[in-house]
């Protein structure tokens, strides 16, 4: 009978970063540090994996990149490993090293379209693994202890702290606790390598195998943008987007998701023109509320019923996750053809 492991996947990332000097928490490079050598600079992490569970770990390099770069090439390369190592009945769980500046995205990727029913953890730093203040080996470390408990599903750990894909925010640009969830706070703590839960997720059906092949064939995403609403907010953003051939439009409305009257004018006739548009709001906190029912027709399992309300009084349609993640279900919900 062959080993359990957990399979950790590194894409880069400020926990993967080199400074000059230890002093030195900003300017310095992402991306430069090998898996392999994250995984050395914490002595024990396999005897705590083997400790727990008996598997073994198995880094894998998949890219080496600073997050704030991610393209649909990593994106898809990393869907098809987690894709694989999920589908070996040896792999137990998948941990996955990453920049925090694109990490929420990443994170909501992976659960809507995979829906794991083992654990897959991303972790990160807000440090170069050179600062006196690396907290990289202690992120990593917790990892390893959250794919160990099994928890199925995609979690980010950092700083102590357990969040899902849906919730987690990435709220302050320097601090060690950079990441939040709003709404609830994290699903569960991570205390001397154990994990306390606080709340789950419920597991949801994956794409398809048919359909999740489709996209990952395609050699690149449907275009879409974020347009902020607020103050003096006029019509030639979105003018200039529909002109240049956007397909999607995400709006981060003000309050309940609310539209400054000429910018609503502009998304309409774009919508007219077979711009698809979501709307949601630029609230860190909570959603927005008495939009009505569900749209007819809305079962599709790439973006789960829940996260669309019906059109309110502006007859678009409101999307309730924060516009960053709105943004990739709407290039999702366009590449799939829904």
């Amino acid at each position: 009978m062959a080993q359990p492991k957990i399979v950790i996947l590194g894409t880069g990332g400020t926990i993967a970063g080199q400074a000059q000097a230890s002093t030195q928490g900003v300017g310095y490079r992402a991306g430069q540090i090998s898996v392999a050598g994250l995984l050395a600079a914490v002595p024990d992490l396999s005897q705590l994996a083997a400790g727990r569970t008996g598997a073994m770990l198995e880094a894998v390099q998949l890219a080496q990149i600073d997050s704030k770069d991610m393209d649909w090439s990593v994106w898809r390369s990393l869907l098809q490993a987690v894709k694989a190592a999920l589908d070996d009945a040896d792999t137990q769980a998948v941990i996955i090293t990453h920049g925090t500046d694109t990490l929420e995205e990443t994170a909501w990727l992976l659960q809507a379209l995979l829906q794991p029913a083992k654990p897959v953890v991303l972790t990160c730093a807000m440090r170069p693994a050179t600062s006196l203040q690396a907290d990289g080996p202690q992120n990593l470390r917790d990892a390893v202890a959250v794919a160990a408990d099994g928890g199925a599903g995609v979690w980010v750990v950092a700083a102590g702290e357990v969040h899902s894909a849906r919730r987690v925010l990435k709220v302050h640009p320097y601090r060690l606790n950079a990441l939040h969830s709003y709404e609830g706070g994290p699903c569960a703590y991570v205390e001397e390598s154990r994990v306390r839960w606080i709340a789950g997720v419920a597991a949801r059906a994956p794409w398809g195998e048919q359909r999740l092949q489709k996209l990952l064939a395609c050699e690149a995403l449907p275009w879409v943008e974020i347009v902020q609403s607020g103050a003096l907010q006029g019509e030639r953003a979105v003018q200039a987007l529909v002109g240049a051939g956007v397909q999607g439009l995400v709006v981060a409305g003000t309050g309940n998701a609310t539209i400054h009257r000429d910018l609503l004018q502009a998304l309409l006739r774009a919508r007219s023109q077979g711009v698809v548009v979501w709307l949601g709001t630029r609230c860190l906190e909570g959603q927005a509320v008495g939009q009505g029912g569900l749209p007819a027709g809305s079962e599709h399992d790439e973006i789960p019923a829940q996260l669309l309300k019906a059109g309110d009084e502006t007859g678009l349609d409101c999307v309730l996750l924060p516009p960053s993640k709105a943004r990739v279900a709407l290039m999702l919900a366009l590449a799939s053809g829904s």
